[in-house]
C-alpha cells in the first residue's frame, strides 16, 4: 500500500513538473515572439523589408480559401500596396497534385492586382518551422514581415529569431473565427514541439536551389 502511494505521488509530482514546464515553454515563445509584432503602420514604416510571407491555411475542396487564409491574404496585400515589402512569399502546403494552398493564394493576390512576378509560391511550406527556415534558405529572405493570425505569430516570431531571421509579424484577426478555443489549446503544444525543434535545426522536408526573392517569382509557378 505504501508503494502504492509513493508511486501516486511520484506521478503527481511528474505531472506537475511536466505541466511547469509547458506552461514555462508557452510563456517565454509568446514573451520573445510578441515582442515583434507590430500594427500594419509600424510594418509599413520598416525599411528594406525583403518580402512579406504569408503563412498558409487550409483551402476548400472548390479551390477557395478558408475565412482564416482569406484575412492572411487580405493583410498581405495592404501591407504590399502600403509599401511594406516589394514582394509576397506564398507559402504553404502542395505536397500533392490535388491539393495546393500556394497556387489559390497566388491567385487570390492576382486577382486583387498584384503583378505575378511580384509574388513567390513556396511550394514545401509544410510547417512554420519550414516556412521560416526555406524563406531564409531557399528565398535569400533576411527581413521578412509575417502574416498570419495573432495566436501563430508568437510561434513563428520565435522560429525566426532561433534562425537568425529578422522579422516582424502583423496578425490578419479581421474576424473570430470557430473552433478558436481549440486551436488555442493546440498552439499550446505546438509551442512546446517547436522550442525543442528550433534547438535543434533540422533541415525542412526538402531544400532545392536558390530562388532569390529579389527575383521574378514567376520562376515558381507550376
Amino acid at each position: 500500500m505504501k508503494k502504492k502511494k509513493k508511486l501516486l505521488r511520484a506521478l503527481i509530482c511528474l505531472v506537475c513538473l511536466g505541466i511547469i514546464a509547458v506552461l514555462g515553454v508557452n510563456a517565454r515563445v509568446k514573451n520573445i515572439g510578441g515582442a515583434a509584432i507590430l500594427t500594419p503602420e509600424q510594418a509599413a514604416a520598416l525599411e528594406d523589408a525583403d518580402c512579406i510571407v504569408v503563412l498558409g491555411c487550409w483551402v476548400r475542396d472548390d479551390g477557395t480559401p478558408s475565412d482564416m487564409l482569406r484575412d492572411r491574404l487580405e493583410r498581405a496585400i495592404a501591407l504590399y500596396e502600403a509599401g511594406a515589402a516589394p514582394k509576397i512569399i506564398m507559402s504553404g502546403d502542395h505536397g500533392r497534385v490535388e491539393y495546393n494552398e500556394v497556387g489559390t493564394m497566388k491567385q487570390y493576390a492576382i486577382n486583387a492586382g498584384i503583378p505575378s512576378e511580384d509574388i513567390f509560391m513556396d511550394h514545401a511550406g509544410f510547417s512554420t518551422y519550414e516556412t521560416v527556415y526555406r524563406a531564409k534558405e531557399i528565398f535569400g529572405a533576411e527581413k521578412v514581415i509575417l502574416v498570419t493570425q495573432k495566436y501563430h505569430l508568437y510561434r513563428a516570431l520565435y522560429i525566426a529569431q532561433a534562425l537568425d531571421v529578422e522579422a516582424y509579424g502583423v496578425s490578419a484577426d479581421y474576424h473570430t473565427y470557430a473552433g478558436q478555443s481549440m486551436r488555442e489549446c493546440r498552439e499550446i503544444l505546438a509551442r512546446c514541439k517547436d522550442f525543442a525543434t528550433a534547438v535543434f535545426k533540422p533541415e525542412p522536408t526538402f531544400l532545392g536551389d536558390a530562388i532569390p526573392v529579389s527575383g521574378n517569382g514567376d520562376v515558381t509557378n507550376d
